[in-house]
């Protein structure tokens, strides 16, 4: 699968229209609105930017995974939050604005931290004969993740009217591809995929329940809102796993470490949308029974 033209070719391209389409949502005010809610975003950046790989590693370790689909569960983790975790946020009554600034900002780092952490893993699961992040691939990459995103904003500021008809048609593509690729990259493995979901289904199972968490119960405990966390639980464990396997399978060149986020990308949207039902439904009913009258 990785040696077609739509592999080589077609997904960094729809990769851009993706990224492209999120600069289109996005403002200068978006990353200024850091200043108005510091504590919120530094909680959600650090746990995604820093504790995030670190769980990841821990679970890699434990299960003992095989050298390339530990540098894909690593390629995984460093991935940015995706542009669905805002409507998660917004269905689930979250604080979308949060999540706005935060796929901002995310977008950014992820340009140096998918290299670093990547390179890091490659060297440390002793992959390096089969894959590299040469400064060509970091380029690629950081083209790849920024420019299309200055490119939708740069849009959105000269014709704010063509930026909002777009954005519903690009979030439809966004969705499509992300199937479409998942299921290639699924199929394109389909003799190793038994072993495959052994190895990483329950890895990725459990890593997605433990961002959602941890980007709930984290911000909870550094005393942020209800709406602050539930947006911090999206963005957390939400993924753009489109770049994930963009880069596995057309920098990287390899399936292999495409298959935890083509695993992830199906788990994640369950496992959030369950995870959510839970959070608002208990908080409905702490809600129902304070206003319930005594006596």
């Amino acid at each position: 699968m990785n040696d077609s033209a739509l592999i080589t070719t077609g997904l960094p391209i729809a990769l851009a229209i993706i990224m492209f389409g999120l600069g289109l949502s996005l403002t200068i005010d978006d990353f200024r609105r850091v200043s108005r809610s510091p504590r919120a975003v530094v909680v959600a950046l650090v746990l995604q930017v820093l504790v995030l790989p670190l769980i990841a590693f821990g679970l890699v370790k434990l299960f003992d995974l095989d050298p390339l689909l530990a540098v894909g569960v690593m390629l995984l983790a460093a991935s940015p939050g995706g542009t669905t975790a805002n409507l998660f946020s917004h269905l689930f009554r979250g604080d979308v604005a949060l999540n706005i600034t935060l796929t901002a900002i995310n977008s950014v780092l992820a340009a140096i931290t998918i290299p670093i952490i990547t390179n890091l893993a490659i060297d440390h699961f002793d992959a390096q004969g089969d894959l590299g992040l040469q400064l060509g691939k970091v380029v690629q990459v950081i083209a790849i993740v920024l420019i299309p995103v200055a490119v939708g904003m740069a849009v959105r500021r000269r014709s704010a009217d063509f930026a909002a008809r777009a954005d519903r048609p690009v979030r439809i593509f966004s969705i499509l591809v992300l199937v479409i690729v998942s299921v290639g990259a699924l199929l394109g493995e389909r003799e190793n995929l038994a072993d495959y979901m052994q190895q990483v289904g329950l890895v990725t199972g459990i890593f997605c329940l433990a961002s959602l968490t941890l980007g709930y119960a984290g911000a909870r405990l550094l005393r942020l809102d209800k709406r602050q966390a539930i947006a911090s639980s999206m963005e957390v464990g939400i993924h753009n796993t489109t770049v994930a396997l963009t880069i596995a399978l057309s920098v990287l060149d390899s399936t292999e470490v495409a298959i935890p986020s083509a695993v992830y990308s199906v788990l994640m949207y369950v496992l959030a949308a369950a995870f959510g039902y839970l959070i608002t439904r208990r908080h409905t009913d702490t809600e129902k029974n304070l206003h319930q009258p005594t006596g």
